[in-house]
């Protein structure tokens, strides 16, 4: 059974930090993991990803302010997300890329994250 479970959303101030965790299973041959996140009345957009190599991406909007990072061995990935701006507010899902083709999306259930200005 594939399961990505999300964690560590919540509201904070601007200026404030949060950290993420997601933990997969029940994926074959995790090869990239990362997070998206979609804002009321917006399409979903990558925050950051990173690869089983330790290869990370970020969107510009976050640089500088988000770090990704990633344990293998338990197939967890965080979002440590400080500086927090109110255009950070969206709900953040987790997602893995994987399986037998190494091509397949999995999504978690999201976590909601709220900055007030």
């Amino acid at each position: 059974q594939v399961q990505l479970v999300e964690s560590g959303g919540g509201l904070v101030q601007a200026g404030g930090s949060l950290r993420l965790s997601c933990a997969a299973s029940g994926i074959i041959s995790i090869n990239a993991m990362g997070w998206y996140r979609q804002a009321p009345g917006k399409q979903r957009e990558l925050v950051a990803v990173i690869t089983s190599g330790g290869r990370t991406d970020y969107a510009g909007s976050v640089k500088g302010r988000f770090t990704i990072s990633r344990d293998n061995a338990k197939n967890t990935v965080y979002l440590q997300m400080n500086s927090l701006k109110p255009e950070d507010t969206a709900v953040y899902y987790c997602n893995a890329r994987g399986g037998w083709a190494g091509l397949t999306h999995y999504w978690g259930q999201g976590t909601q994250v709220t900055v007030s200005s």
